[in-house]
């Protein structure tokens, strides 16, 4: 799988690819080597590239790993199985927390958007002993989205029961124009256009992207969360299980997660820990519209 090498782009950190228990992930390492660990966990459709500005302004002060998430950018993208439990948020978490093992972190902190912050949240809940801190930006639990699903919801996140339905027909359909059906996702939820991506950026969702294999994934990461995630979030609060510790909650206030959602009294109720957070002016995709008030938030936040 051919990986993009632009000169200077994510000056200072290695790029490489780490087997983790069967999944290969390819990963990015920086910052400063003697500092707290800090995994940043991207989203849909995206990859670890959409950290890039924020990651120079964190590197100074935390040692960063951030990875494609399993499905996307250059890391595996296994076929989907009849319960989608490969794609499930707890195998994705799985993921992380292994390779935050195999490189020496035994606890850490997150910060994580969109899909990759539901990764962190089942990341919190199944390895509480690994989560120091957790950061999650622009969304709300998933269990307590789908639950509460009304028609301003649907017509908001159509794709969240789009991409839900059998193979191949999602995938049939967005390979007709993968490129278009991207830039709309990149372009919208409040974002206005593409004008917040850096164009290195934009070429790297591009290159992993606009290709059926990663489609499918995508399609399969959905299919998880609009089933055996929600038997998993069910089970958990049946359970009692919490996230452990001290929560941030970043949401922008174009996004659909601020029209439709109490951010803070919904994560206040999943939460043991102490929960803080803000509206910030954005849409959806905060850390590439607001690089320095989400490096900002998140230092102050971890280095408290």
């Amino acid at each position: 799988m051919a990986q993009a090498t632009t000169e200077g782009w994510f000056d200072g950190f290695e790029g490489r690819h780490h087997d983790v228990d069967g999944v290969r992930l390819f990963v990015r390492t920086g910052g400063r080597a003697d500092a707290p660990p800090l995994l940043l966990v991207h989203g849909f459709p995206q990859t670890h590239a959409m950290w890039h500005r924020v990651a120079l302004r964190l590197a100074p002060h935390f040692r960063l790993v951030l990875p494609d998430l399993r499905g996307y950018g250059d890391s595996d993208q296994p076929a989907g199985v009849a319960d989608h439990a490969n794609y499930s948020k707890r195998a994705m978490a799985a993921d992380l927390a292994g390779l935050m093992r195999s490189l020496g972190h035994k606890r850490f902190l997150v910060g994580a958007h969109d899909r990759g912050a539901r990764v962190a949240h089942r990341l919190a809940l199944d390895h509480p002993q690994a989560v120091a801190k957790l950061a999650l930006i622009d969304i709300a639990p998933t269990l307590d989205m789908y639950e509460r699903t009304d028609m301003a919801f649907a017509r908001a996140y159509y794709h969240w029961f789009f991409l839900v339905q059998p193979a191949p027909l999602p995938e049939r359909l967005i390979g007709g124009d993968m490129r278009f059906y991207l830039h709309a996702n990149l372009g919208g939820w409040g974002s206005g256009g593409l004008d917040h991506l850096e164009p290195r950026a934009l070429a790297e969702y591009e290159r992993c992207f606009c290709r059926p294999e990663s489609v499918h994934a995508a399609c399969e990461d959905y299919r998880a969360s609009a089933g055996i995630d929600l038997e998993h979030d069910r089970a958990s609060r049946a359970a009692g299980h919490k996230i452990a510790c001290d929560l941030l909650v970043l949401w922008g206030e174009r996004g659909v997660v601020h029209r439709l959602c109490d951010p803070l009294a919904l994560w206040r109720a999943q939460c043991a820990g102490e929960v803080s957070g803000q509206s910030m002016p954005a849409g959806h995709f905060i850390p590439e519209q607001l690089p320095d008030a989400t490096a900002n938030a998140l230092t102050e936040f971890f280095n408290d």
